[in-house]
């Protein structure tokens, strides 16, 4: 998650900047892709629980078929998200 101990951080007039490395958001791809899978596979609707996971931060809206659920604590929600961003904003320029 965001940093709210920030040095550059001054006021609430200023925007904080927030970054995700590189390698960590093909982690993401490849992780939620997997995670997709094995929840479709088990009958749930994949999208529901993986919003509710980032909504949450609860680990039960994941299946452990395929350690889907060990999977999605290798990263923080906010990777998740930003990679679930960047996907929708790319396909639907």
């Amino acid at each position: 998650m965001a940093n709210n101990n920030n040095k550059n951080y001054k006021n609430n007039n200023e925007t904080m900047m927030f970054n995700v490395e590189k390698d960590n958001a093909c982690e993401a791809r490849e992780i939620l892709t997997a995670i997709y899978q094995a929840l479709k596979e088990r009958g749930y609707n994949p999208i529901n629980q993986i919003v509710g996971y980032i909504l949450s931060g609860d680990p039960t809206y994941i299946t452990n078929h395929k350690n889907a659920r060990s999977l999605v604590r290798k990263l923080e929600r906010d990777e998740l998200l930003e990679e679930v961003l960047k996907y929708y904003l790319n396909e639907t320029k």
